[in-house]
């Protein structure tokens, strides 16, 4: 297996390709009793750009679907804020019917109350986003270590599938890295062609990519993997079934040399067990656990993500790597909305063992 080689230098140290979106959040109250609503600018595919700008001061861009109407401005205007150089595909919106901006709906729930999470993607401008839109050859003329897309932007409509493996090879031709976020969604793949297409799809795509995020579930329903026999006792803060699965992805997939998953057990919506794991290039890595108090879980995996790429692009050991992003998914529970608000150095000393004591 080749090493994971990440080009020193580039103009844009990470390149993200997915929808934009706005989540509406009524916090604590369900939806169907809401009289008021915080607005989160979101995008599995756009957090881990926005976290990785924001809070660990690297240069990250994301390419995407824009449409020229309110709800687009605020969008882009929180792009902007994050420090993300936008690439986007325009589109004009006729005011009744689109193409619109995707909406999701989710309150935060509470204690034994789930949180509950719903779309509108109806007549979504990111769907309708195909081959051809994005200039690749420009875009990676100044260089580009990594890029990175997922499942969700995937199952959004053929076309989507097509745009990620024609910037995956775009970027390999130009000596990026590639990952791709799993983030299987039963919901978006039910309208898209079901099981069966998400999995031909996806290892379409898996083929051009070096480092998958997912699950023991993302890794069986998105690339068609069977998961060992395992008791239901079994905790899910244990990696044996993760780690069990990597051999088969390796033997379908050859020229994947990282896997990587956030660990999470629900004791109730606001009190989660937090771990992380990684496969790098043969060896098992693993992160501590910590006990959270959550205010608002969305977006725990894609801050994962973040740090845990981080860490590689500046040379950290995939242990240290590992700790970063369990650090920075932990910090994210701890804000609302599905991008970080939390320091580099907040991070790094929750990687290392810090602690919630009051910092003078």
């Amino acid at each position: 297996m080749a090493a994971l080689t990440i080009r020193k230098e580039g103009e844009l140290d990470f390149l993200s390709l997915g929808a934009l979106v706005h989540r509406l959040d009524p916090g604590i109250v369900p939806f169907r009793k809401a009289t008021e609503c915080a607005i989160h600018v979101s995008g599995g595919e756009f957090n881990v750009a926005a976290n990785l700008s924001d809070c660990f001061g690297m240069k990250t861009a994301i390419a995407s679907a824009m449409v020229d109407y309110p709800i687009g401005d605020l969008i882009a205007e929180r792009v902007r804020a994050m420090g993300v150089r936008p690439f986007y595909k325009h589109f004009q919106n006729d005011g009744v019917r689109g193409p619109n901006m995707a909406t999701v709906y989710s309150d935060r729930g509470f204690g034994v109350r789930a949180p509950v999470v719903f779309y509108n993607r109806c007549n979504e401008a990111a769907a309708q986003l195909k081959p051809g839109d994005f200039d690749w050859k420009t875009i990676f003329a100044g260089g580009v270590r990594w890029v990175h897309s997922g499942g969700i932007f995937a199952a959004l409509s053929p076309t989507t599938a097509e745009v990620a493996v024609e910037m995956m090879k775009a970027a390999k031709a130009a000596g990026a890295v590639t990952s791709f976020d799993l983030n299987f969604r039963e919901k978006l793949w039910k309208i898209s062609g079901g099981a069966d297409r998400a999995v031909e799809t996806v290892a379409r795509i898996v083929e051009h990519v070096d480092v998958l995020v997912g699950n023991e579930e993302d890794l069986q329903k998105g690339l068609g993997v069977e998961g060992p026999k395992v008791e239901r006792s079994k905790s899910k803060l244990d990696p044996t079934v993760f780690f069990g699965m990597i051999d088969q992805v390796v033997k379908k997939h050859p020229q994947v040399k990282v896997v990587a998953t956030t660990l999470r057990e629900v004791h109730s919506t606001n009190r989660h067990s937090w771990s992380a794991v990684a496969w790098v290039e043969g060896q098992t890595f693993e992160a501590p656990t910590a006990e959270l108090d959550v205010y608002d879980r969305v977006g725990g995996g894609d801050g994962f993500a973040a740090g845990f790429f981080y860490g590689l692009l500046t040379g950290a050991s995939p242990q240290e790597a590992v700790k970063l992003g369990w650090a920075h998914g932990a910090l994210l529970t701890t804000v609302p909305g599905d991008t970080t608000m939390a320091t580099l150095d907040q991070v790094k000393a929750f990687a290392q063992g810090g602690s919630a004591r009051i910092q003078r």
